[in-house]
């Protein structure tokens, strides 16, 4: 049975690893290459939202400032490749390191913070840092921004949006493999038992603070090399893409997608990055849909849209036994 299951579960990563190579081809043939662009953008935020989601809905510490830590990494980046001439794949990895290490240096103090308090302190981070890069001239830019360099890895440029897609891909997979494998480790079942229960997972040796610290840095990595994916994607970085509008589309990604959720992580991400480009030709209806869909979701699906597929086969379920048993009543 075992043996089955993993060829089915060998199937379904095949053919999804199929489509995704595809889907950008298939695209460029129907004419829409300005499409592709947008799928690299989906791949940053998958990214992102899976480092949220690890902090929000696996350790249940809430944060309504992630947006800081990509703008951390995204200008960290620029500087890296554009100033000192690090390569790309270095300076990628230096740049989720650097907001890892901010992300720890904020979770040692929010170790005293539940609830809205922590999201309060979250929040004054996120403003700080786009504040902060608005007014550092010297190092950012300042509200004009700087230029990024285009991505190169071994003299091989990724300066189109079909290359650049393939890139953000394999970048995506990695993390979100990575994630998921830790999430089935001891730190990810010590992480959940954390949300659950202080005091139960403190009863079971659990180190909270160790662990709650954990869950910041890991976050602020994934945050921190979606940063540097997204600065290298748009080629230019400004305060105006990390503001906290950013941070409450995480927020509303994870929500609407499925808290505690990997496939809920990746498909609010979906969902909250393509709609803005598919409705925008419309004035603020982007942003009128995206505030309907939350509420929807939360109303009707609190475990988000991963588990739209277990609500209905819930329902035909419901329904097949209220026939059986009208049927066994009537005979």
């Amino acid at each position: 049975m075992r043996l089955v299951n993993n060829l089915r579960k060998g199937t379904r990563n095949a053919l999804l690893g199929a489509a995704l190579i595809l889907l950008p081809l298939i695209t460029i043939a129907f004419g829409r290459a300005y499409v592709v662009y947008i799928y690299s953008l989906v791949m940053v935020y998958v990214i992102v939202s899976l480092g949220l989601n690890i902090l929000t809905g696996y350790t249940g510490q809430i944060s309504i400032g992630h947006a800081g830590f990509m703008g951390i990494a995204a200008y960290a980046s620029a500087i890296f490749t554009g100033r000192l001439g690090i390569p790309f794949l270095p300076s990628m990895v230096l740049s989720g390191l650097l907001a890892a290490v901010i992300g720890l240096g904020l979770g040692v103090p929010a170790l005293r913070l539940h609830g809205h308090y922590l999201a309060i302190c979250t929040l004054g981070f996120g403003v700080a840092v786009n504040q902060l890069s608005a007014v550092w001239d010297g190092l950012t830019g300042g509200y004009q921004g700087m230029k990024v360099p285009v991505a190169s890895i071994l003299g091989f440029r990724f300066d189109t949006d079909l290359s650049y897609y393939y890139l953000a891909l394999v970048v995506t997979w990695l993390m979100v493999v990575a994630g998921r494998n830790m999430l089935r480790s001891r730190p990810g079942r010590a992480l959940m038992a954390v949300r659950d229960s202080e005091v139960a997972a403190q009863a079971m040796g659990i180190n909270l603070a160790k662990y709650k610290v954990f869950a910041f840095a890991i976050s602020a990595f994934y945050a921190g090399i979606a940063g540097s994916l997204y600065a290298h994607l748009v080629k230019y970085v400004s305060p105006y893409d990390f503001n906290m509008g950013v941070s409450m589309t995480l927020l509303a990604s994870i929500c609407v997608g499925g808290l505690g959720s990997v496939p809920g992580s990746i498909l609010g991400a979906i969902f909250m990055t393509l709609m803005p480009h598919v409705f925008s030709r419309v004035k603020n209806l982007p942003l009128v849909l995206s505030g309907i869909s939350l509420i929807l979701v939360v109303l009707f699906l609190p475990y988000g849209l991963v588990s739209l597929p277990w609500r209905i086969r819930s329902a035909r379920s419901a329904r097949s036994k209220a026939g059986r048993v009208e049927t066994s009543g009537d005979a």
